[in-house]
C-alpha cells in the first residue's frame, strides 16, 4: 500500500512564499477584533512608520492592502497615471512582463524595452529614451528590481541616475516584490515613487498583504482635484481613501488583522538581526548557491555576475534534460519544492529561492536535494560536489557580520 504520510516537513525554497518563522506564526494566532475599536490604532499605526526602513525610506508614505504583489502593481499605475498615458518599461523576465501586459490592459501606451533574459534593465537604453522623449509624453518608467523568473537583480541607483541625466520628470516604479526586506533597497536615495512588495517573500509572512511606499511625487500626481476625468479607475486600491484612515490608525475597509500581527513581528524579526545583517546573510546565501553551481559543473541563468540574485538562483539544466521533471522529482520523493522555470525559461532551469528566513544549514538542504533530484535523472554532476563547495564557502563566510 502506498504511503499516505511523508515524513518530516516540507523544505520550501521556492521563491515565495517563503518560510515563515515560528515566533511569526505564534503572532497571527489571534482572535478576531474591532477593527474601529479604541485600541486598533496601537497596533497599526507603529505599522506605517516601522515599515518604512526595510523601503530605506524617512520620507515615503506606507498603503497596507489586503493584496498581492499583483493588486500593489494595479495600485501603482490606477492612482498616478490616466487612460492613453506613455510609460516606459524594461522586460527580461515574466514578472516584467506581466507588469507590462497589466498596463496594457488599463489602458496605458506601453514602451517595452526587450533585453535578454539572464540581463536586467539597461539604465542607458532608459536614458535614452528619455532624452528623446522632447514633449515629456513619457509619464513613468517600471523596473523590476529582483526579477524572480531569471536571478537578476537590476540597478535601480542606475536607473535613477541615468532618468536625472535626461532631465526627466517621469516618475519611477519599482518592483520589489523579491527584493524589498531581502536586498538592500534606497527607496529616499534612488528617488522611487513607487516601490511594491508582498508579504510572501522578504517580510516572512503568508501571502495576502500587499505593501507600497508612495514619495510625495507619486502622492501629488495622484491629487485628482485638478478635475483629471480621464484617471484610471480605482475603487479597492484608492490610495485617497486610505489617507483619510490611516493617520487615525484605521482602514477604510476591513484589514487583514492576522497578517498586521504578523507583519509587526516580522519587522521585530528584521530589526533584532538588523538590515544589514540580513542583506549580508542573503549575499552569503546567494553566492554559496552560486558555488554549489560552479561545482555541478552548470550555468546559472543570470548572465554575468553583476546580475546575480541574492535571494533566488536560476539554474540551467544541459540540453535533453526537463528541468521540471527534476523538480517534480524533487518534490514528490524528496519533499523539496524548488521553482519552476516560468515562460521563456519553462523546462530549461529550476530556481533555488534563498530568501527570507533562512540559515547555513537550510540551504544545505536544498542544494542536496537538487543534487539527489539531478543524479536520479542522470545529470552528470559529481555526487556530493555542490554541498562540499557550498559548505566550504558558508564555513568561511559567517552569515552575521563581525
Amino acid at each position: 500500500m502506498a504511503a499516505t504520510r511523508r515524513p518530516g516537513r516540507n523544505h520550501l525554497f521556492v521563491p515565495g512564499p517563503t518560510n515563515i518563522p515560528d515566533r511569526v506564526m505564534r503572532a497571527m494566532t489571534v482572535q478576531s477584533e474591532d477593527h474601529r475599536s479604541v485600541d486598533f490604532p496601537a497596533l497599526t499605526k507603529p505599522l506605517f512608520q516601522d515599515t518604512k526602513a526595510v523601503y530605506g525610506s524617512t520620507e515615503g508614505t506606507i498603503f497596507l492592502f489586503p493584496a498581492s504583489g499583483t493588486g500593489i502593481w494595479e495600485s501603482a499605475l490606477s492612482n498616478t497615471l490616466s487612460r492613453g498615458d506613455k510609460v516606459l518599461a524594461a522586460r527580461f523576465g515574466q514578472f516584467s512582463h506581466l507588469w507590462i501586459d497589466m498596463a496594457q490592459r488599463l489602458g496605458l501606451e506601453v514602451v517595452v524595452q526587450d533585453e535578454e533574459w539572464g540581463t536586467g534593465a539597461n539604465p542607458e537604453r532608459i536614458g535614452e529614451a528619455l532624452r528623446a522623449d522632447k514633449n515629456h509624453e513619457i509619464k513613468a518608467v517600471m523596473v523590476v528590481h529582483n526579477e524572480t523568473a531569471t536571478g537578476v537583480t537590476s540597478d535601480v541607483g542606475a536607473v535613477r541616475k541615468a532618468i536625472d541625466a535626461a532631465g526627466h520628470p517621469a516618475l519611477l516604479f519599482v518592483d520589489g516584490v523579491s527584493s524589498i526586506g531581502s536586498l538592500p533597497f534606497k527607496m529616499d536615495e534612488w528617488k522611487v515613487d513607487c516601490a511594491i512588495a508582498g508579504s510572501q517573500k522578504g517580510l516572512m509572512l503568508p501571502a495576502g498583504l500587499g505593501v507600497i511606499c508612495v514619495s510625495q511625487k507619486a502622492l501629488k500626481a495622484a491629487d485628482t482635484s485638478s478635475g483629471q476625468n480621464d484617471r484610471l479607475a480605482h475603487v479597492y486600491f484608492d490610495w485617497a481613501d486610505h489617507q483619510k484612515q490611516n493617520p487615525a490608525g484605521y482602514f477604510p475597509y476591513t484589514p487583514p488583522l492576522p497578517l498586521l500581527y504578523g507583519l509587526r513581528e516580522a519587522l521585530a524579526c528584521l530589526n533584532e538581526e538588523g538590515l544589514e545583517n540580513v542583506y549580508h546573510r542573503h549575499h552569503v546565501l546567494g553566492e554559496a548557491t552560486r558555488q554549489a553551481v560552479a561545482a555541478w559543473g552548470l550555468k546559472t541563468c543570470a548572465k554575468e555576475p553583476k546580475w546575480n540574485s541574492d535571494t533566488v538562483t536560476a539554474i540551467l539544466v544541459p540540453e535533453g534534460v526537463d528541468a521540471a521533471a527534476i523538480i517534480k522529482h524533487a518534490y514528490v520523493r524528496y519533499n523539496l519544492a524548488l521553482g519552476a522555470g516560468l515562460s521563456q525559461v519553462a523546462g530549461k532551469v529550476f530556481r533555488i529561492g534563498h530568501v527570507g528566513d533562512m540559515n547555513e544549514l537550510s540551504l544545505l538542504g536544498a542544494i542536496a536535494g537538487a543534487e539527489m533530484a539531478m543524479l536520479d535523472h542522470g545529470v552528470k554532476v559529481q555526487p556530493g560536489s555542490g554541498v562540499a563547495a557550498a559548505s566550504s564557502y558558508l564555513r568561511e563566510n559567517p552569515l552575521a557580520k563581525a
